[in-house]
């Protein structure tokens, strides 16, 4: 039923996100009415149980905007699927906005991550000083306090990384990288990183993804219920605090003593509320009447919305894609599979697959026709991309040439079925490729690499299992081909989605979970670029290491890229609000975490 959200659980997320996995996101439940400030009017028809956002002046260009105390409220969708049942940050599935990768209108981090160039502005903290190769210093904005009235310190900060040395956070990694990280006095934290390993863009991901938190509050939970306290009031630091949640909505009320209005402004809006919607066609509905005024969820043909019905409906871009890319989903190959283990089988699928079709049918056109590399050709990480490389030592869409390598390079035969046989009698055959069932982006994507495969005689079949199975089975090493995505655009990237995808240090054999490289894959010479990348003193340097990690895994081809996803799925409405960022209009990037927060102070209501 419903499209696969905005977040592909790949790396890190899993080691915190699979344990305690819930359907939010995922699934849809019925939902009564919805109440805000009495701006909304009940249910839609009798029996149907929708969310209902207020009234909608229409979707043409000359609309006023809503009247009233919905006039005055943002209404956002495409995160919550499901009632509340906690506020915690560090749990597996928090309610919005209180999870990693969300606006950040309760919780703040350090500094906020800009996926259009990669820059790092400042959040609670003023900047990142490095006054040496091997320290960071984090001096606070001024005047940051808490929600309660009670100042935020150093000291919040240097015990909200504590917690991760406590218990297993998703964030827990960034003690492999570092040395200490202390408040040296009340207002600046410094960290000290490792010389080795050194890899100072990873913790710059985890400094700018991690959500501070009060110690007031969180010194006084045991450190074995961090993940399970359920937080139902949170204290954060954000421009907006928790008014209420239940089975119909989660509403949020600015809070007009934000400590930030003085570094960013206020919000124009006095509410934001996230209705929880049956499904997402209901979203897609409200999103294009008005009654949605910003969405981030996966929209089939959202061009539609203003090319036939002339709702003021808008992306990022005008034109295709319309988004911005900032993930690669992709297949992964069990490399323990008896002919998944042969590169050559693996580039011969590779040369299979309609990439293009993928792109126009699975993606809406919202991606371009996947190429050859585990670098994004575009944005940020572009500076890293080798087009040339690509291009000469890469794989495209091309049956004859898949034929070739099966018949010439391996001496395959066809048997009676159609499928090869390999000439020690392996057959290329009898593979099941899987992802979560109702990610149907996914599970068109994965229906056209099976015909794909098997119209050059390579038996590949769909399987698409509950989430919770998938992943089991993706961790254990239980698959012969799976679709996931590595990490997306972030600090650390591209080098932790060459990490996620080449280093077996620290990866466990098949039957125990692995939280990264699921399909196993070993080469000598992967962890001395790894580490040569992620301590790189210049982009030439890490680009060169990140070059050779590009041809190492264009030859041995241990997962194929299916496609180009955006890191979120941004579309706004401007019936009731204006301004919202565009390439034509690029005051702040098309995101909902990290730097994408500032949209949030500078769009304003319609004929104000």
């Amino acid at each position: 039923m419903n499209d696969q959200q905005d977040h592909d659980f790949t790396g890190e997320d899993l080691k915190s996100a699979v344990a305690g996995w819930s359907p939010n996101r995922r699934r849809f439940l019925s939902v009564a009415g919805l109440a805000v400030g009495g701006a909304v009017i009940g249910t839609t028809a009798a029996g149907c149980g929708t969310a209902q956002t207020g009234n909608s002046t229409g979707s043409g260009t000359d609309a006023k905007g809503r009247a009233g105390a919905a006039g005055e409220t943002l209404f956002v969708a495409g995160f919550q699927w499901g009632p509340p049942t906690n506020y915690n940050p560090f749990a597996p599935s928090p309610a919005w906005p209180t999870a990693g990768g969300q606006s950040q209108l309760i919780y703040e981090s350090l500094v906020r991550f800009n996926l259009l160039d990669g820059s790092l502005t400042g959040g609670l903290a003023k900047e990142i000083q490095e006054p040496d190769a091997n320290t960071f210093v984090l001096p606070l904005q001024d005047g940051t306090k808490w929600s309660d009235g009670s100042e935020l310190t150093a000291e919040d900060v240097a015990f909200t990384f504590d917690l991760a040395k406590q218990t297993s956070l998703s964030f827990s990694t960034i003690w492999n990288y570092v040395d200490s990280i202390e408040a040296t006095d009340a207002r600046t934290v410094t960290i000290k990183i490792k010389a080795k390993p050194n890899n100072p863009g990873f913790v710059k991901n985890v400094l700018a993804g991690t959500l501070i938190v009060p110690k007031s509050y969180w010194s006084k939970v045991a450190a074995d219920k961090i993940t399970a306290d359920t937080n139902l009031q949170p204290i954060g630091s954000g421009p907006f605090k928790l008014d209420k949640g239940d089975q119909t909505q989660i509403n949020l009320k600015r809070d007009d003593a934000y400590w930030g209005k003085d570094v960013f402004g206020t919000p124009a809006m006095t509410t934001v509320n996230h209705p929880i919607f049956k499904s997402n066609n209901d979203g897609d509905l409200k999103l294009e009447s008005g009654e949605i005024d910003v969405s981030q969820q996966f929209t089939a043909q959202i061009w539609k919305m203003w090319e036939d019905k002339k709702a003021p409906v808008g992306t990022w871009l005008k034109d295709k894609p319309y988004y911005v890319p900032g993930n690669i989903p992709l297949i992964i190959f069990n490399l323990t599979v008896k002919g998944l283990d042969n590169p050559l089988v693996r580039k011969a699928i590779a040369h299979s697959i309609d990439y293009a079709n993928i792109a126009s049918t699975a993606m809406s056109d919202y991606s371009d026709p996947a190429n050859a590399s585990l670098i994004i050709p575009t944005g940020y990480e572009s500076k890293f991309y080798d087009s040339a490389a690509v291009e000469s030592e890469g794989w495209k869409y091309d049956k004859d040439k898949a034929v070739e390598i099966l018949e010439g390079e391996l001496k395959a035969k066809k048997g009676s079925d159609g499928i090869y046989v390999l000439p020690d009698g392996t057959k290329l055959g009898g593979w099941k490729v899987i992802c979560p069932t109702g990610w149907t982006d996914w599970n068109t994507a994965l229906e056209i690499v099976a015909k794909s495969a098997q119209a050059v005689g390579i038996g590949i079949t769909t399987e698409f299992p509950q989430a919770p199975t998938w992943t089991q089975k993706m961790q254990n090493g239980d698959f012969d081909i799976v679709m996931n995505g590595y990490s997306g655009v972030s600090p650390a990237s591209p080098w932790i989605r060459f990490r996620d995808a080449l280093d077996d240090r620290g990866v466990a054999d098949v039957g125990k979970r692995a939280d990264w490289n699921y399909g196993r894959f070993k080469n000598a010479d992967v962890p001395a670029l790894l580490d040569t990348a992620a301590g790189a003193a210049s982009d030439d340097e890490a680009k060169t290491a990140l070059s050779a990690l590009d041809k190492i895994y264009r030859e041995e081809i241990p997962c194929v890229p299916l496609m180009y996803r955006p890191l979120e799925f941004y579309e706004f409405n401007q019936n009731n609000w204006e301004n919202f960022p565009t390439e034509e209009n690029p005051y702040a990037p098309p995101m909902w975490q990290g730097a994408g927060i500032g949209w949030l102070f500078k769009i304003k209501r319609v004929g104000s």
